[in-house]
């Protein structure tokens, strides 16, 4: 893949790829290649590489399809989940017509409910995690969960998953965990090489690169154009407001909380939440002897505020602010995201009283509505912070 000369061109590629993987996965399914359907980041994807086929992300980040699932559901219900069933009830999702199967997982109660109502309509196979984690009953369900779904691949798929072929979906996916790390580590440099929707959007994008070695090789060969150009510039240090947001998955619609902290005077400089980092920083151990406990012991750390107790996301949080040099830290969290909400009291402690760093709890949804309200509330936060 050739890195192209101009870097703005480079992250617009990047910002198409969602539209352009609908015609990728038109074709993959024209090849023969099986299509399994996700909508979070604790599905094991090694399995699903292991077995040929292709996991994807699926639509669930506007309001498009809000009211045609809001037929079925409750209104008071988080927007991810509406938005998830909508698109999927309505046909509207190429990822979701072209998934020859849909694997769901127990994150949420409102989650569990609507994957009884998309079956219905789709071939759904749920996967039951731990309601907590630190556990050897909670370990040993979830390996059992990973083994139960390879079983049933392969005989949903008529193949055989070999140990080996998993193994080297391991090394594979850990080579691309690590380009993206390394990728959205560009934002620890002060100042910023790129703006952290820029960044974003490399991310975002990257989801729906179905080719990883051609995906690996872009973002590494991105970020090394990227670090060369930076070393011309001049390296003053930035007096923006350098900001992490965490909480809910952002993205499509909430990335109007990132265009207000930069067209607000701030930085965005990281990304906690499982859009980017959560799913990211832990490789799964290439040496462990059993493939699937390496597998669940990656996954079960995920650090969501679903599972209890969550020092997994506290972990990640310290880490992060002390890398990139944060200077505030919003919780964006999605409207009914009782798991988050909840939590958001134990991330504002931490960050007011063990990293003395000012906290923002935002609460939003996939509509226009509170644009205005979450532009004054996040300058304040910036003026704070300026203060």
């Amino acid at each position: 893949m050739q890195v192209k000369k101009e870097l703005p061109e480079i992250f617009d590629e990047f910002g198409e790829m969602r539209q352009k993987g609908f015609l990728a996965v038109k074709e993959l399914k024209e090849q023969g290649t099986p299509v399994v359907g996700v909508y979070c980041t604790f599905m094991p994807e090694e399995i699903t590489m292991a077995a040929g086929a292709l996991q994807i992300s699926l639509c669930s980040t506007s309001d498009e399809t809000i009211a045609d699932a809001e037929e079925d559901l409750p209104r008071n219900l988080c927007p991810l989940i509406k938005s998830s069933y909508g698109f999927g009830k309505t046909d509207k999702c190429p990822y979701f017509y072209f998934s020859d199967i849909i694997v769901g997982e127990a994150t949420c109660d409102g989650k569990k409910k609507m994957y009884e109502y998309m079956a219905d309509f789709k071939n759904l196979y749920l996967m039951h995690l731990p309601n907590m984690r630190n556990s050897p009953e909670s370990f040993a369900l979830w390996k059992a969960e990973i083994i139960r779904y390879k079983e049933m691949l392969e005989s949903y798929l008529e193949v055989e998953i070999t140990e080996e072929a998993i193994r080297e979906a391991i090394k594979l996916k850990n080579q691309e965990r690590t380009a993206r790390k390394n990728f959205y580590g560009l934002g620890k440099l002060n100042p910023l090489p790129i703006s952290g929707s820029e960044i974003f959007k490399v991310m975002y994008g990257a989801n729906y690169s179905f080719d990883k070695p051609a995906l690996i090789q872009n973002l590494t060969e991105t970020r090394e154009q990227i670090l060369a150009d930076y070393e011309t510039r001049d390296k003053t240090p930035s007096d923006k407001p350098r900001i992490l947001i965490t909480g809910s998955p952002i993205g499509g619609a909430t990335e109007k909380v990132i265009r207000a902290i930069e067209e607000n005077g701030g930085e965005v400089v990281a990304y906690e939440n499982c859009t980017v980092a959560k799913p990211i920083e832990r490789l799964v151990d290439e040496t462990e002897a059993d493939v699937y406990e390496a597998i669940a012991a990656k996954y079960l750390d995920i650090g969501c505020a679903c599972l209890s107790d969550n020092q997994p996301r506290i972990d990640l949080l310290d880490k992060m602010i002390d890398d990139y040099q944060v200077d505030g830290v919003l919780d964006m969290v999605l409207q009914f995201c009782t798991p988050f909400s909840v939590e958001s009291r134990k991330i504002k402690q931490f960050c007011q009283k063990e990293k003395q760093v000012p906290y923002l709890y935002l609460e939003t949804d996939y509509s226009n509505a509170d644009i205005e309200q979450i532009n004054t509330r996040i300058a304040a936060f910036i003026e704070l912070m300026k203060g």
